[in-house]
């Protein structure tokens, strides 16, 4: 068997086993990449070039869209190309590359979903002390602990990862190099070297589940106590997007990596990993624009504005 020291290169997992169905899926990926580049694009463009969206909210969204691009672009142009190019094969260094980018961006994503849930606690809870609590400054901080702190945590999980012997070959059990499946080549008396670095992540990613619990246990306590119902209707247009992205990430981030091994198959573990990796980014901006009246009419200004520049540059 192959250790560590000997691969070069590891084999994901194929869509299917035809050339037909292996186009389809490229298609298919390519609709979905082009959507959520459009989605966050659009929404990127919006926050930046509108002054009415620069406030914290948005700030903090911007964050979350540049790392939905991220996370996306880090798992689906190769998936995308192994299908075009009908192969399977990654680089050894380019798995490396994949699992610290896509551990760096979901647990910065992580930490800045907690953040915006503190915002929005403190938008509602506390809207004379907002601009205090959230000042630019403040804002910039917390957004760069997020980006610091997922950094942080991919390099050592990653460097973790791989410095495990690989016993197991070189065939990973997914579309993308994915830690769970690459700790199912390692050998056996080596992964028990992974769980301390688990042993971090777990706690951090419960608190932050639990602080955004908590967040919004309050938010609605004091949304429910408005005596406006139009008032009600604002605070719920803001608060629920952000409420429905974290249930969607977190919930299927964490059946991947803390689901029992007797529930595994490489079935289950794709459609899984499509839901963390992949339709987040896609249906966050549609999710955010879709109850949020400034962004859609922030948007809809940037459609006849980018149309005109077109007539223009003809």
């Amino acid at each position: 068997m192959p250790n560590s020291s000997s691969i070069t290169e590891f084999v994901l997992l194929p869509f299917a086993g035809t050339r037909e169905l292996q186009l389809l899926h490229f298609a298919l990926f390519l609709g979905i990449y082009l959507a959520a580049l459009l989605g966050n694009g659009l929404i990127l463009t919006a926050v930046a070039c509108d002054h009415r969206l620069h406030t914290p909210m948005y700030f903090f969204l911007l964050n979350l869209t540049l790392l939905d691009l991220g996370c996306i672009s880090t798992t689906v142009p190769k998936a995308m190309a192994n299908s075009l190019w009908d192969t399977r094969a990654i680089s050894y260094t380019g798995c490396v590359a994949q699992v610290f980018l896509f551990i760096f961006l979901i647990s910065a994503e992580i930490f800045l979903l907690t953040i915006m849930s503190y915002d929005r606690y403190v938008a509602i809870c506390k809207p004379l002390h907002y601009g205090t609590l959230l000042g630019s400054r403040a804002c910039a901080q917390m957004a760069a602990a997020a980006w610091g702190s997922g950094a942080l945590y991919a390099l050592l999980h990653t460097a973790n990862t791989f410095s495990l012997p690989l016993c197991g070959g070189n065939a990973v059990d997914q579309f993308f190099c994915e830690v769970p499946q690459i700790l199912k080549l390692s050998c056996s008396q080596s992964y028990l070297r992974n769980v301390w670095v688990l042993m971090i992540g777990v706690p951090l990613a419960s608190m932050c589940f639990f602080f955004i619990l908590f967040s919004y246990v309050q938010v609605f306590r004091a949304v429910l106590r408005m005596p406006s119902e139009e008032g009600r209707l604002k605070a719920f247009s803001t608060c629920l997007p952000h409420l429905v992205v974290v249930s969607l990430f977190l919930s299927t981030a964490m059946f991947a990596y803390l689901k029992p091994p007797s529930i595994s198959s490489p079935s289950l573990d794709l459609v899984v990993a499509v839901l963390y990796s992949v339709v987040p980014p896609t249906v966050n901006p549609l999710i955010y624009s879709m109850r949020n009246k400034e962004l859609r009419s922030a948007i809809r200004k940037l459609i006849p504005l980018g149309a005109r520049k077109l007539q223009q540059e003809k």
